[in-house]
């Protein structure tokens, strides 16, 4: 058996094997401050005052403007995700470049590192999978923390993300522990906008045109309110008659919302459409269908 032979040239091989962790340690803080720099620049990009007359014109033609919240989320993953990929291939290069200067042949490993590569490969497909599958949800932004997403048999909110797992908690409280591998659709209710439909219920034999007269002006005046420049996207909109029934005639409302924020808006404008009605007199749904 031959004793593997190591070659150390004092003080040669210290010197070379200290340049190299010197300069990969001043490669590193590089990179790492430029990450940095470039996330800071971004997120005070993201942070910044919102043009209110971009954003009604926007709403306007149909188009909506990511908010800024979710834009930092997005380059605050991309950053973290950037600096471990970076300093995982620099501590490669720095442990073969030092290998290298101590005479270990790096063929007989690099063959070895291939055969137990593709012996892993087979043992840890699913693991595999589930770190592609989160690398490729994190850089294309499919979900983020805070979105209320549907990943099939789970519909929660996204309280952590890992490139293995994502952490979802339903309704109920439960977390969910969900492999990213295993997430074949997503469904984000958080991404964009959110749409809130609000049913105003009045009697069935009520006067339509006037019903339709009182909310357009309460709606009128939801969006004259300065506090709807953050809550509503667009004016809201009167769809008209949604149904009726023997003691109802219901009218519904759009409004387009930031992602879930709806249920503010949605409460305001019911109680001022309630007390609108209430004050003209148009009588509410009555419990008995009339008598003929």
């Amino acid at each position: 058996m031959t004793l593997l032979a190591l070659t150390w040239e004092w003080p040669d091989t210290a010197l070379v094997i200290a340049a190299t962790i010197l300069i990969a340690l001043v490669a590193h803080v590089i990179v790492v401050t430029l990450i940095k720099r470039v996330t800071a620049r971004l997120r005070k990009i993201a942070e910044g005052p919102e043009d209110t007359l971009t954003r009604k014109a926007a709403s306007a033609l149909g188009a909506t403007i990511a908010k800024p919240g979710r834009t930092v989320v997005r380059v605050t993953a991309l950053a973290h995700l950037l600096r471990s990929v970076w300093t995982f291939v620099l501590v490669i290069v720095v442990v073969l470049m030092i290998m290298t200067a101590i005479g270990i042949p790096l063929s007989p490993i690099l063959a070895s590192a291939g055969i137990g590569g593709v012996v892993l490969a087979f043992g840890a497909q699913s693991l595999i999978k589930d770190y592609l599958s989160g690398i490729f949800m994190i850089m294309e932004d499919q979900y983020g923390v805070g979105d209320q997403i549907n990943v099939g048999e789970v519909t929660g909110t996204v309280e952590d993300i890992t490139l293995r797992v994502t952490k979802l908690r339903d309704n109920s409280g439960m977390i969910w522990y969900v492999r990213n591998g295993e997430i074949l659709r997503v469904g984000n209710i958080s991404q964009g906008y959110s749409t809130g439909l609000i049913d105003v219920p009045v009697a069935y034999d009520a006067d339509v045109a006037q019903v339709t007269q009182i909310l357009n002006e309460v709606l009128d005046q939801v969006w004259a309110d300065p506090d709807a420049e953050e809550k509503l996207l667009e004016e809201p909109h009167l769809l008209g008659v949604e149904s009726i029934t023997a003691t109802t005639l219901t009218m519904r409302i759009l409004i387009r919302t930031p992602p879930n924020q709806q249920n503010g808006p949605s409460r305001d404008i019911r109680e001022r459409a309630i007390a609108a009605l209430t004050a003209a007199g148009i009588p509410a749904p009555s419990l008995m269908p009339p008598t003929v």
